[in-house]
């Protein structure tokens, strides 16, 4: 058995994993303190997931040991895990949307009493639960009807019922505002002040020297870092994440918007959540933010624009013809793309290689005859992969098998290969890293310089400041206000974003 010091809970030595002839993990040694939270990163595909997967039993590694308490575990699924105080909350959730809150919380271990479940334990504990992490739930509300950010917040608390020693976090704040993830890292310091180890996976820097103690970077599936985060710095962690330094966190904006292409008039919608009497103009080539805090409506705009849900009343011109469509199809025939934020909901075919997923949404265009052209489908798949830097071995690979990041480029690349005049974008670089979201960034403002007209949601003040021209902030369904990027501050957009609360 290796030394294990009494501070050290989790000791992973020598760890190897591959998929076919990808290597993904290779010889991957790392210490997690008890009682701290040790930041993990690296570059989408460096083997983050991978390796808490190993370590949570959901894949069993090909090599190497792992020590829970000086002790040598090897568990046979998460199952195995949870209960030996192991706990994960994946950055894709996996939940029962069509039960409540009670049902997600204690599935596959209902308390029963004289062969019946005990409802009334399960629903004392869960307010007990709720209770002590300072969140208010209504325990009966279905999942479905809560927010992504609202069922996120319910997998950490599961997370945290099982009375865990050590429990991993893949991009928790990725869906959460400003005020949620503040109350994310008040928990997780009660969590440490218990002597509960996390392990936190994120790809925003701020935030890792905010509540990390130990920073540990991944490249190419080996470990290139492992450090007390403040002997760090940030330029030292992107170096160590892409292999080269970053000079600047976003590329220079330097397109140049023409005339308004894009008219929304007075926009809304019929169901909850409501959006109300919306209108503004977007510029041809011009990159329009739209910030505000989850719920405000963002999406529903994006996708009442793109013909997904039902408008009230209001109209959306592009290029002075009335455009109020009724299906996804009519506004992809006229030019319009949508990347949805939850890719693997509505934006993926996860049972589809690279090749489907990358020419479904065009595939008129791979027409030979009256048959579709593989070698064309192929050959488009190749170049996209080659635009996008994707990291797979080919056209070939399962969809399923990329990291969230590179299943995100191929989203991309998917709608780049119908060139549409209208790109909307929701949430493009959740869950990419550094590196790869400078590349989208680059990619949007060429698109722009093209003379394309982008819509982008990011709950990411950096981001919405960093790549746009305007910001058209949402407040509770309405449009509070519309800044010009350049003569705009954090406090304005938060000021704005509340004005209807």
């Amino acid at each position: 058995m290796a030394e294990q010091k009494d501070d050290i809970v989790l000791s992973i030595r020598g760890m190897c994993k591959s998929f076919g002839r990808n290597r993904v993990l290779d010889h991957i040694n790392l210490d997690v303190r008890r009682g701290t939270v040790m930041g993990l990163m690296g570059e989408n595909g460096a083997g983050k997931s991978t390796m808490m997967k190993c370590l949570f039993g959901t894949y069993q590694k090909d090599e190497g040991e792992i020590y829970l308490n000086g002790r040598d575990v090897n568990f046979s699924g998460p199952k195995d895990a949870l209960e030996n105080g192991v706990a994960m909350v994946h950055q894709e959730l996996n939940q029962c949307l069509e039960r409540n809150v009670t049902d997600n919380l204690f599935l596959g271990r209902y308390p029963v009493n004289h062969g019946v479940v005990d409802e009334g334990k399960m629903k004392k504990e869960a307010r007990e639960l709720f209770r002590k992490l300072g969140m208010t739930v209504d325990l009966d509300q279905p999942m479905r009807k809560m927010s992504v950010s609202q069922r996120q917040m319910c997998e950490i608390a599961k997370a945290i019922s099982y009375n865990s020693q050590i429990i991993v976090l893949d991009e928790p704040t990725s869906s959460l505002t400003v005020r949620e993830v503040s109350k994310l890292f008040d928990m997780m310091r009660m969590l440490k002040a218990q002597g509960i180890s996390l392990i936190y996976i994120s790809h925003k820097m701020d935030e890792i020297f905010e509540i990390c103690d130990d920073v540990a970077v991944l490249r190419d599936g080996h470990m290139v870092m492992s450090k007390p985060t403040k002997e760090t710095n940030m330029n030292e962690l992107v170096a160590a994440m892409v292999g080269r330094s970053l000079d600047n966190r976003f590329p220079p904006v330097d397109n140049t918007p023409g005339e308004p292409i894009l008219s929304i008039q007075h926009l809304s919608t019929k169901f909850a959540p409501h959006l109300q009497d919306i209108t503004f103009d977007v510029k041809k080539g011009e990159i329009f933010g739209l910030y505000g805090l989850v719920g405000a409506g963002r999406t529903e705009l994006l996708e009442t624009i793109f013909g997904v849900r039902t408008r009230a009343s209001g109209r959306v011109y592009f290029r002075n013809r009335l455009m109020n469509f009724n299906s996804a199809k009519e506004a992809i025939d006229h030019g319009f793309a949508l990347i949805t934020e939850e890719r693997k909901a509505n934006g993926l075919f996860l049972k589809g290689d690279l090749t489907f997923n990358t020419t479904i949404a065009n595939m008129n265009h791979y027409k030979q005859g009256i048959a579709l052209s593989e070698p064309k489908m192929v050959r488009a798949t190749s170049q996209e992969i080659k635009t996008m830097h994707t990291k797979c071995m080919g056209p070939e690979d399962m969809i399923s098998s990329l990291s969230g990041g590179n299943q995100q480029k191929v989203i991309f690349g998917k709608w780049l290969e119908r060139e549409p005049d209208i790109f909307m974008m929701d949430e493009p670089t959740r869950g990419i890293d550094v590196g790869a979201k400078y590349e989208i960034y680059e990619l949007i403002i060429q698109m722009a310089k093209q003379g394309k007209t982008i819509i982008v949601v990011s709950s990411e003040m950096p981001e919405i400041l960093g790549i746009t021209n305007r910001i058209g902030v949402m407040s509770n369904g309405r449009l509070a206000g519309i800044v010009n990027t350049k003569e705009t501050s954090q406090d304005e957009l938060l000021r704005l974003s509340a004005k209807y609360l």
